[in-house]
């Protein structure tokens, strides 16, 4: 019996997502939603929405155990931005569930440009390794978690994306801790955000859960080949992070124009 088109376009673009994230870091998961309605010809942009987001929170799930493992979690910071940000992902989803999907294309276009360009800049590595968040900086750190995690959320929620690349920086102004620090924390925030706004897609009923598992097991084979991959181009990384922010930039640029021109 011959294998659908459908489910290998699937396996394959979940395959090239997981190996963007091994080899480049982060934002592989900005190309799921674009993958999902151009390539494997996903009809609605609120399913790939969701497809994307249950992808993006069984991949960052993975990445968590092993930053757990290495110490690089602050788990009280972690908890507070998630839980604020629990509540703007539902909130985003919410309300992207309203919104024309053309129109919701339009504006995730923009969202890509806007990371691509984000991408391009070099990323610091500096910060304060001893902040914790405990009662006597709760007065001034719990604040800034809950606005910034609550806001990030809304994000994540509307776009369907895991909002790493928002998360990130967002953990470093709050607390002012290092970036290694901030990168594990955040998968937690990830798999928060991921699972708040599959969890309210479904209940729509909009959940493809069939393609979801193809796709994720496309990005766990890309992964492997990723870092194996990664290992090769060593000193090349940044060329290589360069590159993607191009693609993700023109791609992002694609998208807008596709969704304008279903508008017209």
């Amino acid at each position: 019996m011959p294998i659908p088109f459908a489910d290998v376009a699937t396996l394959l673009s979940g395959g090239l997502v997981g190996f963007v994230l091994a080899v480049v870091g982060g934002g592989g998961s900005i190309l799921a939603v674009p993958l999902l309605v151009y390539v494997v010809g996903v009809a609605s942009p609120h399913v790939a929405i969701s497809t994307s987001a249950v992808a993006v929170a069984a991949s960052a799930f993975v990445n968590m155990l092993s930053h757990w493992r290495a110490g690089n979690v602050r788990w009280p910071c972690a908890i507070v931005f998630s839980l604020a940000g629990i509540g703007g992902a539902f909130t985003g989803s919410g309300i992207a569930k309203q919104v024309d999907g053309q129109k919701l294309l339009v504006f995730f276009g923009m969202l890509m440009i806007g990371i691509g360009a984000l991408m391009l800049r070099r990323r610091g590595g500096g910060g304060d390794a001893s902040v914790r968040l405990s009662r006597s900086t709760a007065r001034k750190l719990l604040p800034l978690l809950v606005v910034i995690g609550f806001t990030v959320g809304i994000l994540s929620g509307f776009f369907g994306i895991g909002g790493g690349f928002l998360i990130v920086p967002g953990l470093m102004l709050a607390t002012g801790m290092p970036m290694t620090s901030a990168i594990g924390t955040s998968l937690v925030a990830v798999v928060a955000f991921g699972a708040s706004t599959a969890t309210s897609y479904s209940l729509s009923g909009l959940t493809d859960w069939r393609l979801a598992t193809i796709f994720i097991a496309g990005g766990l084979l890309g992964g492997f080949a990723g870092i194996a991959a990664g290992k090769l181009i060593g000193t090349h990384d940044r060329a290589l992070r360069l590159t993607f922010a191009s693609v993700v930039i023109l791609t992002g640029g694609y998208v807008c124009i596709r969704g304008a021109l279903q508008l017209i």
